[in-house]
């Protein structure tokens, strides 16, 4: 456990950070320590814990699909214990990604609110400019060795898709990607580099012509083509076993911010923050920390705020449900229909969330919390004038509540932030939000 995190024992034992408040979320956790082999089964990275406890995750999918989900499941426990699979994948990540992504400490963020020491973990730096990569080249390398030549993949913001489309380029495989109208239109510079890396897009209109919807098309599209077609989901939800394979190709990020923050500061950050939308960049950095006294803290997308009813925060305002062959909360009305999710933010407008955050958040293992479209927009206005870095509008949200944080802790205390994406991606919609002018002239 992390010696250096204060820490408050109640009467019945559970580990109680001491931040201002107690934890951010109001629960309370029992003690950390074995806490990812009593809840997922297993201790982090080796692997077991497919079927989730708590009735959360799963496999509720198309009887057709259940033999080559199976399939992908004896093949990806082969390979993770597999040397030769495993040096391939390092050698890319280090070669081809850009891995090992810095940690960078943010010093004028933490001078402007003047509290604990501010930390960004800079996935934006990656090749491709996002996490998402992290799980792309991990998943094709798995459909390569079973000798599939045709992925699929949804998105919504366009990363996931642009980094599918780009290990397909540098694997030689062919890549058709699943994308919402609505996405479309509002992320056209990843809609041409997809196109340019080779990708075949298929635009979808149904429902609301976002994320959820291009995720529906893309099952549709692996049920009638399971034979050479290896559907590469981009976030850590799905049926068993894609939340645990995503989570394990993320993990990288937390496993080494937890090498450079003892190699910085020789102790464990105390509070860990990520943007949470299906939420793999979350449990890529978490994850490493489980059995740690670390706090957790998964933001949100409030939207126009939780009372408006347009948000995408499953965790705030969901309930359990099943979506995408999986257990989790999501956004559903009294008779079990989903809502429309919404956020600024492609990447975070999805109406579900990874089952593994579920059981974080029932356990009171980690905190999640919720911040709007404009508080996110003014967090991307001050992290490009004072660090000099523009965060994608997913990661904006993360920073926006470590601000909030930071300011009520003291200058002694560690914060680290994922920066999931940088935000050139969404430079139409903060130049519309921010400078207005611009758009008119």
């Amino acid at each position: 456990m992390n010696s250096t995190l204060k820490t408050l024992p109640d009467e019945n034992g559970f580990f109680v950070p001491a931040v201002p408040g107690g934890h951010p979320s109001g629960r309370r956790c029992r003690d950390v320590k074995n806490f990812s082999r009593k809840f997922f089964g297993g201790s982090p990275g080796d692997g077991h814990g497919t079927q989730l406890n708590q009735g959360y995750g799963g496999r509720y999918v198309a009887e057709t699909l259940m033999p080559l989900i199976g399939e992908i499941e004896a093949a990806y426990d082969a390979a993770r214990v597999d040397p030769a699979f495993q040096e391939r994948l390092n050698e890319l990540r280090r070669d081809y990604v850009g891995r090992a992504t810095p940690l960078y400490f943010a010093e004028r963020l933490t001078e402007h609110f003047g509290g604990a020491q501010i930390y960004l973990k800079r996935e934006d730096l990656n090749h491709t400019g996002a996490h998402k990569i992290n799980n792309a080249l991990g998943q094709a390398l798995l459909a390569q060795r079973m000798g599939r030549q045709r992925l699929i993949a949804e998105t919504g913001a366009g990363m996931h898709g642009v980094a599918v489309a780009t290990v397909a380029a540098r694997l030689g495989l062919g890549c058709v990607v699943y994308m919402g109208a609505t996405d479309i239109e509002r992320q056209q510079p990843n809609v041409q580099r997809m196109r340019l890396l080779g990708a075949e897009i298929v635009p979808v209109h149904s429902g609301t012509a976002t994320l959820k919807d291009a995720m529906n098309e893309a099952l549709r599209d692996w049920v009638t083509n399971v034979d050479d077609t290896f559907y590469i989901i981009g976030t850590v939800a799905g049926p068993a076993p894609y939340p645990r394979m995503v989570r394990d190709f993320q993990a990288v990020i937390g496993i080494e911010t937890r090498a450079q923050l003892l190699t910085a500061r020789g102790r464990l950050p105390d509070t860990l923050i990520a943007c949470v939308g299906g939420g793999s960049n979350a449990m890529g950095l978490f994850h490493a920390f489980l059995d740690d006294a670390v706090v957790m803290v998964g933001v949100e997308a409030a939207g126009e705020g939780l009372e408006s009813g347009r948000h995408a925060a499953s965790l705030n305002g969901g309930s359990p449900g099943i979506l995408h062959g999986n257990r989790t909360y999501l956004l559903q009305d009294d008779d079990g229909q989903i809502r429309d999710a919404h956020s600024i933010s492609a990447g975070l407008d999805y109406p579900g969330i990874g089952p593994e955050h579920a059981h974080l958040h029932d356990s009171g293992r980690a905190s999640y919390v919720a911040v709007t479209d404009d508080e996110a927009l003014e967090a991307v206005g001050l992290c490009c004038r004072l660090e000099g870095i523009l965060p994608a509008l997913e990661s904006s949200h993360a920073l926006h509540h470590a601000g909030r944080l930071a300011a009520r802790q003291e200058a002694d205390q560690t914060i680290v932030v994922c920066l999931s994406g940088r935000g050139d991606k969404d430079m139409d919609t903060i130049t519309r939000h921010l400078m207005p002018e611009e758009v008119e002239s």
